[in-house]
C-alpha cells in the first residue's frame, strides 16, 4: 500500500461513534441534507428504511435530514405505494428530465435525483437493506457537516453472505479491488468501493459524469479522486450491511459493467467489445445468452440546461 494511502487511512477513516449525533446536529447549521433511495421492486424493505429515517432523523428534536426521496425506476410491485405511506416523497424516474429519455440502470436514477433534490449534501442509500440503522445516514453525513475539507464519504461495513460473515461483496473482491489496486492505487484504502451508501456535497456531484448502470459507484469514486483529490474523500464504519444478494450471472453482468467503466477511464481510444455472453442450461444443453454491457454515461448535471435554470430560479 502506498504511504499516502496509509496516512489517509489514519486521517480519513472513522467509525460512526467518532461523531455523536449531537455533534453532527450542532455542526449542521444552515446546511441542508437530502437522502435519496433509488428503488426497483423493493416493497419488502423500502418502507422500513423510510420509517427509520423519518422517526430518528427528521423530527423537531433531531432535524438532520431535510428531504427524503425515493426515486422509483419502474417498479412493478408496491414499492412506490409503500414508500409514500412510510413518509417519503416518491418520484418516478421517467418524470424527471423528460426531454432526455431514460435508460435502465441505477446510475441513471442517481443522476436524475440531482434534478429533483435540493440538499447541499446528498446521501444515497440502497433500498434493499434489511435491519436498517440510522447510523448509515449519520455516519456518512457527519464528516461532511463537521469537516469542510471532506467532499465525499463512503460507508464501510461487514457484508455477511447468508449466515457466513465476511463473504459478501464478491464483485468488490474479484473485480473492483484488483482494478483499483492496479490502476488507481490511491483508492486502495476504501473497504467498500462499490457500496451503495455514500454522501457527497452537491457541488461535487454536479460536476461528475454518472455511468448509467452498475459502474456508477466505481466511476464516481475514480472521478472524484481526480476532481478533488484523495484527502477530500473519506469512509466511515457503520457496522453490518444486510441486503438481498444477487445470483452469479447477475454478478457477472455487474462485473462486466464495472470493468467497462474502468476501461473507459483508462483509455478513451482503445475500447473493448461491450458485450457479455453467459451460459444457461436449457433443454438441449448449455445455451448462450448475450447481454449488452452498460456503456452510456450521463454528463455532469451542471451541464444540463434545466438544472442550470433551476439553480438560477
Amino acid at each position: 500500500m502506498l504511504e499516502e494511502v496509509e496516512r489517509w487511512l489514519t486521517r480519513r477513516s472513522w467509525s460512526v461513534s467518532d461523531r455523536p449525533l449531537e455533534r453532527v446536529l450542532a455542526a449542521k447549521r444552515g446546511t441542508s441534507v437530502s437522502v435519496v433511495l433509488p428503488a426497483l421492486n423493493e416493497e419488502a424493505t423500502v418502507g422500513d428504511i423510510v420509517s427509520v429515517i423519518r422517526r430518528e432523523l427528521m423530527t423537531d428534536a433531531v432535524p438532520l435530514v431535510d428531504e427524503l426521496m425515493v426515486i422509483d425506476s419502474g417498479s412493478t410491485d408496491r414499492t412506490a405505494e409503500v414508500a409514500a405511506a412510510a413518509g417519503a416523497r416518491v418520484v418516478a424516474r421517467d418524470d424527471i428530465l423528460p426531454r432526455i429519455p431514460a435508460v435502465p440502470g441505477k446510475g441513471e436514477v442517481l443522476w436524475r435525483s440531482l434534478m429533483v433534490t435540493s440538499g447541499d449534501v446528498v446521501c444515497f442509500v440502497d433500498a434493499d437493506l434489511r435491519d436498517f440503522s440510522a447510523d448509515f445516514v449519520t455516519g456518512i453525513v457527519g464528516p461532511l457537516l463537521t469537516d469542510p475539507e471532506v467532499d465525499l464519504v463512503k460507508a464501510m461495513y461487514d457484508r455477511p453472505f447468508g449466515d457466513t460473515p465476511g463473504q459478501g461483496g464478491r464483485v468488490t473482491e474479484l473485480v473492483a479491488r484488483p482494478l483499483l489496486n492496479l490502476h488507481w492505487p490511491r483508492l486502495a484504502g476504501f473497504v467498500q468501493p462499490l457500496g451503495g451508501e455514500y454522501a457527497a456535497r452537491r457541488s461535487l456531484l454536479e460536476r461528475l459524469p454518472f455511468p448509467v448502470g452498475y459502474g456508477v459507484e466505481l466511476g464516481l469514486l475514480v472521478d472524484a479522486l481526480h476532481t478533488v483529490g484523495l484527502d477530500a474523500l473519506a469512509q466511515v464504519d457503520v457496522g453490518v450491511r444486510k441486503h438481498r444478494h444477487q445470483d452469479g450471472q447477475a454478478l457477472g453482468r455487474m462485473a462486466a459493467a464495472i470493468y467497462r467503466t474502468a476501461q473507459l477511464r483508462l483509455s478513451r481510444g482503445q475500447l473493448v467489445r461491450p458485450r457479455l455472453t453467459q451460459f444457461e442450461r436449457g433443454a438441449s444443453g448449455f445455451e448462450p445468452r448475450t447481454y449488452a454491457v452498460d456503456t452510456e454515461e450521463r454528463p455532469p448535471m451542471a451541464e444540463i440546461t434545466e438544472y442550470a435554470h433551476r439553480r438560477v430560479a
